[in-house]
């Protein structure tokens, strides 16, 4: 980190993170109809560790994104993803958000309609970031901007390659 450079939350309360899925026999049998809940999408996103330009790292560890914060209904084929930034003024909440968004489009058939907001009452810009995390248009445009989309991608670093 530059010499000018600092934190925004320099001392983030750590949780303690959820265990592993115990796997069933069912889990593995191709043949077994096996409708996506809120513990898959939870553990789609929590083999992931954001990372926001090297600097700030977002993991599951400070509850950014909790289980009890994932809703989905397989059959209307709804996902809904609510994240907490650490502090109410996090200047990376819409680049965790859409990062969050684009790891559910690329793991998820496309059948679902995903939403990825804010925890309510959490952040100082909540009703913009959300504003802009809802704009298909707006989201598609970042996805289009090369420069951002390696930042996204960035963001995407599997945990086998950070250790």
């Amino acid at each position: 980190m530059s010499g000018g450079a600092r934190l925004e939350n320099a001392n983030p309360l750590i949780f303690q993170r959820t265990g592993e899925r115990l796997q069933t026999a069912n889990d593995e049998d191709e043949d077994v109809a096996d409708p996506i809940d809120d513990r898959e999408i939870f553990d789609i996103l929590s083999g992931y560790i954001p990372r926001a330009f090297n600097v700030i790292l977002i993991n599951f560890e400070l509850n950014v994104v909790e289980q009890v914060r994932v809703r989905v209904d397989d059959q209307e084929n709804t996902v809904g993803v609510e994240f907490t930034p650490t502090i109410p003024h996090c200047s990376m909440a819409t680049l965790i958000g859409l990062s969050i968004k684009v790891k559910l489009l690329r793991s998820l058939p496309e059948r679902f309609k995903i939403d990825v907001h804010i925890t309510p009452g959490t952040h100082a810009s909540e009703d913009a970031v959300n504003k802009q995390l809802a704009d298909k248009e707006r989201v598609a445009a970042a996805l289009e901007n090369s420069q951002l989309l390696e930042v996204v991608n960035q963001c995407l670093i599997s945990n086998a390659r950070t250790g």
